[in-house]
């Protein structure tokens, strides 16, 4: 059905189009407004149509998410707006120019505010078109980023063997001599081939229960060559991050796809755990040169270390409402000393938690709260339905490896990955592709007597 191609389609969009956040100013603007029909079409049919109950809470955070953004653009007089914690600056500068104080919204940046916003748009699409549409199959989800991927490695590793001046990166603002595909970021690279792997098993499972064992063998072997080819990008990645947690997420889509005895069961979880914390302890305190603990050396002002210092004591000024949504960067510069400028600048603080703290304050930390409360009572469900369903199952390992990434970096500020997230949030929440409703025919009889 046509109807099912829609979300399938426009991810392929996304992940195409969408792999930078600061650079790619067109590509992004061509998904928003291609984001636009989509939201109006879910927003008529759940006029039309309540939604299921199991995704109600999913659209009632989106639309709290929506509206703590709107809220930051409306404008406050000077008595409410300079009694707010951290604006007495603000206040100061007109001051010292001769100018009356003006009214002024909740955030520092307006302009950023409204650029996040338009920036969500792919996502907003692609979770709507999935809870309200039905327009999508699980298997052709899955096939896209596994398709996707496979791509995305082939175009790295050219990448990497034609240096820093290869034509085949993408933007202008990238991480040269490194594989980063349709990305800007080798670490959101990294994160795209972290969830591809649970959806790749789940598509593994769901194409064996079709075909019975007339395929096995061949779907068997053709999953395992994927497989392996994300082993080797992750390698010739270098993310750190996705080394990882590949570990873990690998482990987790054998636990839950695999086929194990069930006396034996438990111990494989248990070894899967302990793995999975030494391969990640490995990662966090090894001579590996990561920037987030040890002493640095290189680089010392654009390290994780440093830019988390600085965002955590600016948030403790702005607590507890925050600088408001898109302020990070003029609100870091405010942290930066003198001898730390020049021509590179620290665009986010390489945690969407700790950003997500400084912005929004208590309040977007509170949703961020619930959405994770909702986030585990929906995998808690999934797990004990009576009737399986891969692909949520599979949403479920992709989604946290993307929340656990972003602890460390910032995967979903792109179009690709937030719209990737989105779709798994979307088929954690219990739906099922749309089914056309067959028509009731009744024909007139008669009796004769």
């Amino acid at each position: 059905m046509t109807r099912h191609a829609v979300v399938p389609a426009y991810l392929l969009a996304c992940l195409l189009l969408g792999g930078a956040n600061a650079a790619g100013f067109l590509p992004n603007l061509l998904l928003q407004i291609a984001a636009l029909p989509l939201i109006g079409w879910s927003l008529w049919q759940l006029l039309q149509q309540a939604p299921a109950p199991s995704s109600r809470a999913a659209i009632g955070l989106l639309g709290l998410l929506v509206l703590l953004m709107v809220l930051q653009l409306v404008p406050l007089p000077p008595a409410i707006w300079t009694l707010l914690p951290g604006r007495g600056p603000v206040a100061q500068g007109y001051r010292l120019l001769g100018l009356p104080l003006p009214w002024l919204p909740l955030t520092l940046a307006p302009e950023g505010a409204v650029a996040n916003l338009l920036w969500l748009l792919p996502a907003f699409a692609s979770f709507l078109a999935v809870v309200a549409l039905g327009a999508f199959r699980g298997r052709w989800i899955a096939g896209v980023l596994v398709g996707v991927t496979m791509l995305s490695v082939a175009v790295g590793a050219l990448q990497v063997i034609g240096g820093s001046g290869s034509g085949l990166y993408f933007y202008k603002i990238t991480n040269a001599n490194q594989a980063v595909g349709f990305f800007a970021n080798s670490n959101h690279t990294a994160t795209l081939m972290l969830a591809c792997i649970p959806f790749l098993a789940a598509l593994q499972a769901a194409l064996l229960k079709r075909s019975g064992s007339r395929s096995g063998s061949a779907i068997r072997l053709m999953a395992g060559g994927a497989f392996a080819i994300i082993v080797v990008g992750l390698a010739i990645n270098m993310s750190l991050a996705g080394i990882g947690l590949g570990v873990p997420v690998a482990l987790a889509s054998w636990l839950v796809f695999g086929r194990q005895r069930p006396n034996i069961r438990k111990a494989l979880v248990v070894a899967t755990t302990l793995v999975s914390l030494a391969a990640l302890a490995v990662i966090v305190v090894g001579p590996f040169g990561n920037n987030l603990v040890g002493v640095q050396q290189v680089n010392v002002e654009q390290s994780r270390q440093v830019s988390f210092a600085r965002t955590l004591h600016a948030a403790q000024s702005y607590l507890p409402i925050g600088s408001g949504v898109g302020s990070f960067q003029p609100v870091y510069h405010t942290q930066e000393p003198l001898s730390a400028v020049s021509t590179t600048y620290m665009n986010h603080a390489h945690s969407d938690w700790i950003e997500l703290l400084l912005e929004t304050g208590v309040v977007g930390i509170a949703l961020a709260v619930a959405f994770m409360l909702w986030w585990i009572l929906r995998a808690r469900t999934i797990w004990r339905a009576e009737e399986r369903d891969y692909f949520a199952q599979a949403a479920v390992i992709a989604s946290a490896a993307m929340l656990l990434h972003s602890m460390v970096d910032y995967p979903l500020r792109t179009a690709a990955l937030s719209a990737v997230f989105a779709i798994c949030v979307g088929l954690m929440s219990g739906v099922r592709p749309y089914v056309r409703r067959a028509r009731v025919e009744t024909t007139a009889r008669h009796l004769s007597l």
